[in-house]
């Protein structure tokens, strides 16, 4: 289709034709000889100008080839891994940078997706693996006389050390999650508050409906809004009051849901309402609002609560920086070398759990020690993907003159 093969990993301008030489675009053609590849399998690169037709043709035309066909969703993803060319947590990580929208979100990705977790989560492998070895020396080989004594001891204090730094790095789970799926905000009050307008005001478009007949909003609407990089979504949601109409209730309980699950509300006053005296506090931390700022001043508004206007914008920005102080603070170096995934937090949890468990045990019950650090590092495995059954007898031959 492209003539000669062109040299490995050099882009090189061609003419494109079908197997029978009609002539189907001019691109650049790019050779990959494996292992030095996406995938470490040889494959090549047509860079084809994005009209439908001319892609379709090229792909016809390919199609016509015997065993070519259309990879597979994530394919060339999931043969990188089995090739060894990524793990698991980089190839989340090349997920999440493709569905960036934030810059936040892309920071968040690239530490992914570039390795740096799991150089971290590797290292703790091999700690794990380390420590583990050394008991298996003490228990196989307690008659050498280069196998030092008292191995779990001597082994103890970075077991411990590293059990602080899973629980700090589990600390920064809540980070992760805020970072990659944004905070949630719910926006809520009794009806005729001003909740539509004070969401359309932050959009800077009309996505709810706003009239003077109470209970408009009967479902939740939601936007989402980029504050300093930072993924936030701002939800709307009905007016709280007591009401016998079957939609509306609907749309309460709804709103009521929303708001236990927000990592933060902003609680819209009422005119003459002062904060704690609704019926919706609890644990999601709240900023109040007193919202209509332009038609009702209120001089005695407490401290705590921000005094706004849809209409004028007066207090909006103070309302902002409200928000910003409920984002992550990420002025450390390695503020994105943090769990972000469900699947991240639980086999992190299970690794603690097990490493707490091997610590908790008496020094001469090496055996149970050796186990409970075999599944601490299978847990960090499951991470990465890497869960092969290490060769312990490597590391303690590295260590030991054993069997010289």
């Amino acid at each position: 289709m492209t003539g000669s093969l062109p040299a490995p990993r050099r882009a090189e301008l061609r003419s494109i034709r079908s197997r029978n030489g009609l002539f189907l675009d001019q691109g650049l053609v790019i050779h990959f000889p494996g292992p030095a590849s996406f995938t470490g399998e040889d494959s090549a690169e047509l860079h084809v100008h994005g009209g439908r037709a001319t892609v379709r043709a090229v792909l016809d035309a390919l199609a016509e080839f015997p065993g070519l066909r259309a990879a597979d969703a994530g394919e060339f993803s999931r043969r990188a891994f089995h090739n060894g060319k990524l793990d698991l947590v980089e190839i989340e990580g090349l997920a999440d940078i493709v569905a960036a929208q934030t810059e936040m979100q892309r920071r968040l990705a690239l530490e992914h997706a570039s390795g740096g977790v799991s150089r971290l989560y590797d290292d703790w492998a091999r700690r794990l693996t380390y420590a583990r070895a050394m008991i298996e020396a003490e228990l196989d080989f307690a008659d050498e006389e280069d196998v030092p004594g008292a191995v779990g001891q001597t082994v103890r204090d970075d077991l411990v050390a590293l059990g602080g730094e899973l629980r700090a790095h589990l600390a920064g789970s809540r980070t992760g999650e805020i970072i990659r799926d944004g905070l949630t905000v719910v926006i809520a009050g009794p009806p005729n508050v001003g909740k539509s307008s004070l969401i359309n005001y932050l959009a800077k478009r009309d996505v709810a409906i706003v009239t003077d007949i109470p209970g408009t909003t009967r479902d939740i609407v939601s936007v989402d809004l980029d504050l300093d990089g930072f993924a936030v979504r701002v939800l709307d949601t009905a007016g709280i009051r007591e009401t016998d109409e079957v939609v509306e209730r609907e749309g309460i309980r709804r709103a009521r849901s929303a708001m236990a699950q927000a990592d933060l509300i902003l609680r819209l006053l009422d005119r003459g309402e002062m904060p704690g005296t609704a019926d919706m506090e609890g644990a999601v931390a709240t900023i109040y609002v007193a919202s209509k700022a332009d038609i009702h001043p209120r001089s005695d508004v407490a401290p705590s609560v921000v005094s706004v206007s849809t209409l004028t914008g007066d207090g909006i920005d103070g309302l902002l920086e409200r928000i910003r102080g409920h984002l992550p603070q990420l002025g450390q170096y390695n503020a994105f070398a943090v769990p972000s995934r469900d699947r991240h937090n639980e086999a992190l949890r299970l690794t603690l759990r097990a490493l707490e468990e091997a610590l908790s045990l008496p020094l001469n019950e090496l055996e149970l020690q050796a186990e409970n650090l075999r599944l601490a590092a299978n847990e960090i495995g499951r991470i990465t993907g890497r869960v092969d059954v290490e060769n312990l007898l490597d590391v303690i031959f590295a260590e030991f003159c054993i069997g010289k």
